[in-house]
């Protein structure tokens, strides 16, 4: 099930390419390559059911013929990864029952069958006792269930590798853990969670069946800028030497980061343009793809106005790039959701920044608290009397 090293798990490259022929944006010459790509390891791996499944949704063509003769192979296959376990129970060790079990195993996983998969992993579990060895199985449970996009098997798998842990384990298998639990959070909009996790593993990836590195740099960038402050970014990710090795062979990526943090806007509004589509086109990214370009510009609109008490509207829009009354749109719409702290002076056409004042905030909030407490102690106090 799992790529060797440094290439991604085959059925996850095939999930992406399934991913992008149902895009309504991705173009239908790039479509009829895809549906060659995705053909071929469907044919080889014998994934019967996935094959009906797409045929059903019109993704791909149903060849009858082809489908026999998948569930032929299926059907052979099974028998000899029957009579092996048969023979491993009667003629030898439990170490090689328990291999002629994973093996059946993996043999589910591989055509695709979910249901069968998981019950024969468990099978497998209980003819398992190391730990090591537990935790790869729940490996490629969870290499199953970012196939499937089954979050909630995802979840219960990485709580299920947590208690593991507890039991003893390497750290070459922790780390790997951060990565699987990283790329969770970040599917679930968890975008702060998954850039810590993330950056814990940079300097120790090794979970390429997952994704490429390079694809892991981009994802740690992503998830870094909407959810770190400006001095932590620098450290962790601007100067961090594993991203420097890797960010300029990714489009627009060094761009990007680069021009926030030295406050070229303009550039990083080009940028930004840029990468909208390689977001989008992510099968990960894409269900949060309007979260995200709104949090992008709540960064950087709050990172300009940050220097300023008080600036034109004409200034802000040339720094960007952009037009005035694009600015006015942009802003008014983010002030008003709460996300910036200033006011639009339509008139004088000039920006007012009010940031809150953190000693109030706090003030105001013990007065509120104390009120609740006092209530609280008061209607405890009636029931005493009584």
């Amino acid at each position: 099930m799992e790529g060797e090293e440094g290439s991604q798990q085959p059925h996850l490259a095939l999930a992406h390419k399934l991913f992008l022929l149902k895009h309504p944006d991705v173009q239908d010459i790039d479509k009829v390559r895809l549906k060659e790509e995705a053909l071929a390891p469907i044919k080889s791996d014998d994934m019967a059911s996935l094959y009906e499944t797409l045929a059903a949704e019109s993704v791909l063509e149903m060849d009858e013929g082809l489908l026999g003769l998948m569930r032929a192979r299926i059907e052979e296959e099974l028998k000899k990864l029957d009579e092996k376990i048969t023979d491993a129970e009667e003629n030898l060790g439990e170490s090689e029952v328990r291999e002629a079990h994973l093996a059946k195993s993996l043999f589910f996983i591989r055509i695709g069958d979910k249901e069968k998969a998981l019950e024969q992993l468990r099978v497998t579990e209980s003819k398992t006792v190391a730990v090591g060895q537990k935790m790869d199985l729940v490996f490629y449970t969870l290499q199953l269930a970012f196939f499937y996009m089954d979050f909630d098997l995802i979840s219960k798998s990485i709580d299920k590798a947590k208690n593991l842990f507890e039991e003893g384990g390497d750290w070459e298998r922790k780390n790997r853990l951060k990565v699987y639990e990283g790329l969770y959070c970040m599917a679930t909009r968890n975008f702060k969670k998954a850039a810590n996790l993330f950056l814990d593993s940079i300097s120790t990836f090794t979970t390429y069946e997952l994704f490429p590195y390079d694809t892991f740099v981009f994802y740690t960038v992503l998830t870094g800028i909407i959810s770190m402050d400006r001095v932590s970014l620098k450290q962790k990710v601007v100067d961090a030497p594993e991203i420097l090795t890797v960010i300029g062979k990714i489009p627009h990526l060094s761009e990007f980061l680069n021009s926030l943090y030295d406050c070229q806007y303009k550039s990083f509004f080009c940028a930004f343009a840029g990468l909208a589509e390689q977001i989008k086109l992510d099968r990960y990214l894409h269900p949060h793809f309007r979260y995200y370009m709104r949090e992008v510009r709540t960064v950087v609109y709050s990172q300009f106005l940050e220097s300023y008490k008080s600036v034109t509207i004409e200034a802000m829009a040339r720094a960007f790039g952009v037009t005035v009354d694009f600015i006015d749109l942009e802003l008014s719409r983010f002030i008003a959701a709460g996300k910036l702290h200033c006011k639009i002076d339509k008139v004088a056409g000039v920006l007012e920044t009010n940031r809150p004042d953190a000693k109030n905030a706090l003030y105001q909030a013990t007065i509120k608290q104390g009120d609740f407490l006092l209530n609280r102690i008061q209607k405890l106090s009636r029931v005493i009397d009584l």
